[in-house]
């Protein structure tokens, strides 16, 4: 990934920073309370973790020419039966490996309708996009489960100086750019991206690499959830990770990813997942609707995918 293609969403970043520090002075204050860091940043980091997470997740997705549209209905079935099971009488660390476990399943259900079936990326997930949220709503009988278990409320607001969420994320981004730049992982990605039939002729296991960043995705998206769901100790199937699939797609595209597959920059994904959280951190800061989010992230994005633009 050439400088060029991060200069122009690096300078967004700097733009919303700059923005907020006008309309508030101390946005930019960093504290030290009860061996937490707190301050607007910090609060920006946090929020921006499962966005982060799943964006990932979405990156080596679409590095392989795929889409992933059913991760925010993966993150609430994540949260509905981490939950529901806690709610239940049940211990935090078996309900995050059952969820986890399901995510999984899910993961692997994507992948076999792309990578075996032959289906459309965009029409195999929004599959699981369509039911995924009904069997959440299932799950949870469509009330909001709420649970009071410090263990389970550590994922989501738990401290170690940093969010614990914040520290999860990029313990997974540095694990996947350590693992695609270290092994030969992230050439077989790059090489079924750009041409899976001549990958596929050279000996690569295409349909193996397919399926599992889908299993990944489904894995980001499941950890998401229980961060989303942990952090207002409570599982809403109907509103729970809801668009935020859209948010990990723009903030891939926003750092450079090539929707074509091949080209991605795990690098230019953290400053899209940023991008995208200061944004919707500065839309509420200035008073601005909270309907009208979505409108200033298009703006935004159509803005920086301009500037991007080679021509």
């Amino acid at each position: 990934m050439s400088r060029r293609h991060l200069l122009w969403p690096l300078v967004a970043l700097a733009g919303l920073i700059l923005l907020n520090v006008i309309v508030t002075p101390s946005f930019l204050h960093l504290g030290l309370r009860d061996g937490h860091l707190h301050g607007s940043l910090v609060d920006i980091l946090r929020n921006g973790a499962p966005t982060l997470l799943i964006a990932v997740g979405m990156t080596l997705v679409i590095a392989t020419r795929g889409i992933d549209l059913s991760v925010g209905a993966v993150a609430a079935i994540s949260g509905a039966i981490a939950c529901t099971w806690i709610a239940g009488g049940g211990h935090a660390l078996t309900a995050v490996l059952l969820a986890l476990g399901t995510c999984l399943l899910a993961g692997v259900w994507n992948g076999l309708l792309v990578s075996v079936a032959g289906i459309q990326p965009i029409i195999a997930t929004l599959v699981l996009m369509t039911a995924g949220r009904g069997v959440a709503m299932l799950l949870t009988e469509g009330q909001i489960v709420t649970v009071n278990d410090p263990a389970y409320r550590w994922i989501g607001s738990g401290y170690l100086v940093l969010p614990v969420a914040v520290l999860i994320a990029l313990a997974v981004l540095g694990g996947v750019a350590l693992l695609t730049h270290r092994t030969a992982l992230g050439t077989l990605v790059h090489a079924v991206g750009t041409n899976p039939g001549a990958a596929g002729l050279a000996g690569v296991r295409s349909r193996t690499i397919i399926a599992t960043v889908y299993v990944f995705a489904a894995l980001c998206a499941g950890v998401a959830g229980l961060m989303i769901s942990s952090n207002v100790n409570a599982a809403d199937a109907n509103s729970a990770g809801l668009w935020i699939e859209m948010d990990a797609i723009l903030a891939v595209v926003i750092g450079g990813t090539s929707l074509a597959g091949g080209r991605y920059s795990l690098s230019g994904t953290l400053v899209g997942a940023l991008v995208i959280q200061t944004l919707t951190t500065t839309v509420y800061t200035i008073g601005i609707p909270t309907n009208a989010t979505l409108v200033f992230k298009a703006v935004v994005v159509i803005t920086v995918c301009l500037l991007q633009a080679p021509r």
